[in-house]
C-alpha cells in the first residue's frame, strides 16, 4: 500500500492513461540523485531530478526536470524563460507542486507548471522520477516523461 502522496502519483499516472508505470516506496531514501541511484541500481544520470523555480518578475513557477548527473546552469534557463529566476522556499515548492522538496514528480502537481526538460535526460532507454515522497520513485521513459510533463526540451545546464 502507498502512503497518500505516492497514492496521489499513481492516481495521476492512471488518469493520464499511464496506468502501466507503478509508483514503487523503497525502505531507503530517493531524496537526492545519487541515493535514488543507488536505491534501483541505475547510473545517477538515469534520475529525474524535479527542480522548481520561480520567476523574479512573473511570480510564475518553473518546473526543471534535469538529468541527475547535471547541474542546473540558472544563467541559460533565464535566457530561455526569458526572466530571472530565484530558487524559492520549500512552502512555496509544496504550495505549487502539493509535494515537498524531494519527493516532487514530474506531474500531478497543485497548480500547472511550465516544464523544462534536461536533453541529457533522452540520451537514456528509461529514467526513474520522484514518485511524490522521499523514498518514492517510478521508472519510465524519456518519451513517457515528455508526454507526462508536457515539458519542452531546452538546454539546462
Amino acid at each position: 500500500m502507498l502512503s497518500p502522496s505516492a497514492q496521489r502519483v499513481q492516481e495521476a499516472l492512471e488518469v493520464r492513461g499511464f496506468a502501466h508505470l507503478r509508483v514503487q516506496e523503497l525502505p531507503t531514501s530517493t531524496r537526492t540523485a545519487p541515493e535514488a541511484a543507488m536505491a534501483v541500481g541505475c547510473a545517477v544520470g538515469q534520475i529525474v531530478k524535479s527542480l522548481v523555480f520561480r520567476g523574479a518578475q512573473s511570480g510564475k513557477p518553473y518546473l526543471l526536470l534535469v538529468s541527475g548527473a547535471h547541474r542546473v546552469d540558472l544563467k541559460r534557463v533565464e535566457e530561455s524563460v526569458g526572466e530571472p529566476l530565484e530558487k524559492p522556499d520549500a512552502e512555496y515548492v509544496r504550495r505549487v507542486t502539493g509535494f515537498a522538496i524531494g519527493g516532487v514528480p514530474p506531474l500531478g502537481h497543485a497548480q500547472p507548471l511550465e516544464a523544462l526538460v534536461d536533453p541529457h535526460l533522452l540520451d537514456y532507454p528509461c529514467l526513474y522520477a520522484a514518485g511524490g515522497t522521499p523514498t518514492a520513485l517510478f521508472a519510465l521513459s524519456p518519451a513517457e516523461l515528455l508526454a507526462l510533463s508536457g515539458g519542452r526540451v531546452v538546454p539546462l545546464c
